[in-house]
């Protein structure tokens, strides 16, 4: 049971919980530089951070990067860096987000990208940069079962028999 009452616990409580079930400590510090750092089995997240939705967003980054990248990767002129970083992110925006999340913002009667973000408990920042991610991996459009994800000129999904 969480302190407020119900059984549900938010989506950074059940990040901190993958996160200790993986070795990994997470602690929230001020950071000046960024929203979230990992060092080896660290993870600092800002405590300027004011809700659990944008905490979580930072949290899915950092463990995207514990499974993904390898060295200190801060440098990111390195090509090498930068591609371990977007690895780290798409990480998180496929925990956070997917594919299969936007069907089901889609089939919730989603109708914006507030409410899409709503539904998925995440920042809307986070979101687009999510569907930007996407974009540059999929193209215009992806296709998952009988739905179709668009990306551009607008998010839209159709589902299709």
């Amino acid at each position: 049971m969480t302190l407020n009452g119900s059984n549900t616990m938010t989506i950074y409580e059940e990040l901190l919980e993958e996160a200790n079930n993986s070795g990994l400590v997470v602690r929230e510090k001020a950071l000046s530089s960024s929203d979230g750092l990992i060092y080896k089995n660290r993870i600092a997240i800002s405590d300027r951070l004011e809700t659990s939705v944008e905490k979580a967003c930072v949290l899915a980054e950092e463990i995207g990067h514990y499974h993904t990248a390898v060295g200190n990767i801060v440098n990111l002129q390195d090509i090498e860096n930068l591609k371990q970083e977007q690895k780290g992110r798409l990480h998180g925006y496929n925990r956070l987000i997917g594919l299969r999340g936007i069907i089901s913002a889609f089939n919730a009667g989603c109708q914006n990208r507030y409410e899409v973000a709503e539904h998925l408990h995440v920042t809307e920042e986070y979101l687009q940069e999510a569907i930007d991610c996407y974009t540059g991996k999929y193209g215009d459009y992806a296709m998952v079962d009988n739905y179709i994800i668009y990306f551009i000129p607008y998010l839209g999904v159709m589902e299709f028999t």
